[in-house]
């Protein structure tokens, strides 16, 4: 009996290796099983594949050997790695198709080995929703060959008749088949390991690939996509990758083409490929495969197929990325991940870039509200005080008109640019100065900024209105000497600017809506929202105005800004705002 049960086992695991074989060369290296690997497959994908490995199940019967009227086979192969890798449609197809075949052949264990089968493939189905591929172990794999064939041999004495020749069927097969299925289940479960692990290394050179295309463009990127930066985009994509060539539109029109057929295919010309158009109202992927649908009127033209992808700035379709090959290649899964990755990172870079140009112009537009502001309260102050002075002081009068002019010609030209807190500090000493002319003795300045922070820089026009709010606000309703102090300090790589008075104080209550634009609040509290606000937009909610207060006792302003580092709108001109 040893010597027929390691005949058996020879046999078999011969025919063990044929099927091995003949899936890995005409399953492993496809897409179809690339597709299923990846859990994306459509029901009809899932129907070849069960009938696929359905026939490798078949075939594992006739790569058996008959002996008692029965077959030790390697039959379960093909049903139980079909459920495992596909899931219940593949499973149930594979193991019916295998279980009817065995069921049609006869013989007095037809029905407990068909049942079995058909059983295998609900198994491996069953194993697929809890154990996922890349999950299962080589040794899971070996034990499950050996359980699936100890629980046939069960049904084969549960069901086979007579007994006593299921009993002695079973002494001989088991363990040649049970050795058998569980090598061929392992050695798939190995192929299918090795495939999911070269995918992977693919993808992940194909991310790097568009990460490096995200990185050496963002340069050309930043100010949004027109003919120069499309160029030099499909430029460096060109460099970087292994197309035929590389194109780049915006709805219209071709912003770019580089690579083969550039004698014909040039910037400037009307989109011509449907598929594109289709790209673009659509908002997906789209692939072409043969030359006409590329739509090019030159019969010699060397691109046969394309990827194309939609570039988005936010909601928007603004133009679309298409990636060609030349005859005789296609596009491969890899050409469409790479399109996909570099497409969303292009648009990624567009729509920062929008929403940086977007905050600019709010950050400016809120400067000169915040200038328009401030102007009229200060302007008409000012000119009463000249009026006066005209009769008692003349000279102070002409003095205080060449401070007051100065002064206006350099807030009318400031912009969101930074500016050194020297240069800041200068230009609302100077207003303070104006200011001391309608206040006299009853105001007093005190600064402690010492000399190494001077040329460390902040959004211009930020001192000078929380002064004003000061002055205004604080120091005028109240008598005796009013005190404004400025100081600054280094905390970290934070820069505290603080703004002091002795004035009247601000209510708790007050104090809590004061950062905040409402109609109750707007003539004292729209100056330093307009500045906060800026502050937040330019380097982040964490950084703007802080404000303490107490009732008859004064209140202080602090303004906290990052040293060296910043975020949004100005973050190159923060980045060397050190000294």
């Amino acid at each position: 009996m040893n010597e027929t049960i390691f005949e058996l086992l020879f046999i078999l695991i011969k025919g063990m290796s044929v099927v091995a074989v003949f899936a890995y060369l005409l399953g492993m290296q496809t897409d179809l099983f690339k597709r299923l690997i990846s859990r994306r497959a459509k029901i009809k994908t899932k129907l070849i594949l069960g009938i696929f490995f359905g026939l490798l199940s078949l075939i594992g019967t006739y790569l058996g050997v008959h002996i008692l009227d029965a077959y030790a086979n390697i039959r379960a192969i093909g049903a139980i790695v079909g459920g495992v890798i596909g899931g219940p449609t593949v499973g149930i197809v594979a193991g019916f198709i295998g279980g009817l075949h065995r069921y049609l052949l006869g013989g007095f264990t037809a029905f407990a080995c068909g049942l079995a089968t058909f059983l295998y493939g609900i198994i491996g189905g069953v194993i697929y929703y809890y154990r996922p591929l890349n999950k299962i172990t080589l040794k899971e794999s070996f034990i499950l060959g050996i359980l699936v064939i100890i629980f046939e041999m069960i049904l084969v004495l549960l069901f086979s008749r007579p007994y006593s020749l299921a009993y002695e069927l079973v002494t001989i097969i088991t363990i040649p088949m049970a050795l058998s299925n569980a090598l061929g289940i392992v050695l798939f479960v190995s192929i299918l390991h090795n495939s999911i692990k070269k995918e992977e290394q693919l993808k992940a050179i194909q991310s790097y690939k568009a990460l490096k295309i995200a990185n050496k463009t963002l340069t050309y990127l930043q100010h949004g996509l027109d003919y120069d930066s499309a160029q030099e985009t499909a430029k460096i994509i060109l460099a970087e990758t292994e197309v035929a060539a590389v194109s780049i539109t915006d709805q219209e029109m071709v912003l770019a083409h580089c690579g083969l057929s550039e004698d014909h295919h040039q910037s400037g010309q009307k989109i011509l490929t449907t598929a594109t158009k289709e790209a673009l109202i659509n908002k997906k992927l789209v692939i072409v495969t043969e030359q006409d649908e590329i739509g090019c009127p030159v019969e010699s033209c060397s691109l046969q197929s394309a990827v194309i992808a939609p570039l988005n700035r936010g909601e928007e379709v603004i133009g679309a990325l298409k990636l060609y090959k030349a005859a005789p290649e296609k596009i491969s899964n890899l050409d469409i991940e790479l399109a996909r990755g570099i497409a969303e990172l292009l648009s990624n870079q567009l729509h920062i870039s929008s929403l940086e140009k977007e905050a600019q112009l709010t950050t400016e537009a809120e400067l000169k509200a915040l200038q328009a502001q401030i102007h009229p309260h200060f302007l008409f102050n000012t000119l009463n005080t000249i009026i006066s002075f005209c009769r008692t002081d003349p000279e102070q009068a002409k003095e205080l008109l060449l401070k007051l002019s100065n002064f206006f010609r350099k807030t009318l030209k400031q912009s969101s640019k930074l500016v050194t807190l020297k240069q800041e500090l200068e230009d609302t000493l100077d207003y303070i100065t104006i200011e001391k002319a309608r206040f006299g003795s009853r105001l007093k300045i005190l600064t402690n900024i010492s000399d190494e922070l001077f040329c460390y820089k902040l959004p211009s026009f930020t001192l000078q209105p929380i002064v004003e709010n000061a002055l205004k606000h604080g120091i005028s309703s109240q008598a005796g000497i009013g005190k404004i102090k400025i100081e600054a300090l280094k905390d970290k790589e934070e820069l505290i600017i603080k703004v002091s008075d002795n004035g009247v104080g601000i209510s708790e209550a007050k104090l809590e809506q004061l950062l905040q634009m409402n109609q109750q609040n707007i003539d004292s509290g729209i100056g330093l929202n307009n500045v906060n606000q800026r502050l937040k937009k330019i380097y982040g909610s964490e950084y703007g105005l802080a404000i303490e207060s107490e009732v008859d006792e004064g209140t202080t302003v602090s303004i906290k800004l990052p040293l060296c580092k910043g975020k949004g709108l100005l973050n190159d001109e923060i980045k060397n705002s050190n000294c």
